[in-house]
């Protein structure tokens, strides 16, 4: 069984740090590493936008220009994991979070892990 699970949400003040993590299960390393991963975000009433990415192969990152300077993304391919540490957290970017896996046309995803920031 193929799975993503995130974590690493919670409370935290503006300008406050999280870690999220994105663990992948039931992949082979070979499809999570020359695969596209991602990190969107959905806020109450809003559609889901992507945040990060990450292409296939050469590795090349993309962020959202809200995030940009402030957000990291990167993949570890021997844990199977996608992290993403966000710095000088905004309540705009109040949102769930969900780690994203696309291999050929099907794309995969993780239940999402909130991320409030709120004084």
């Amino acid at each position: 069984q193929v799975e993503l699970v995130e974590s690493g949400g919670g409370l935290v003040q503006p300008g406050g740090s999280l870690n999220l993590s994105c663990a992948a299960s039931g992949f082979t390393v070979q499809s999570f590493v020359l695969n596209p991963v991602a990190w969107y975000r959905q806020a109450p009433g809003k559609e889901r936008t992507l945040v990060a990415s990450i292409t296939s192969r050469v590795n090349t990152k993309n962020y959202a220009d809200s995030v940009k300077g402030r957000f990291t993304i990167s993949r570890d391919s021997a844990a199977k994991t996608v992290n993403h540490v966000m710095h000088n957290l905004k309540p705009e970017d109040t949102a769930v979070y969900f780690c994203n896996l696309r291999i050929g046309n099907r794309n995969y995803w993780g239940q999402g892990t909130q991320v409030t920031v709120s004084s």
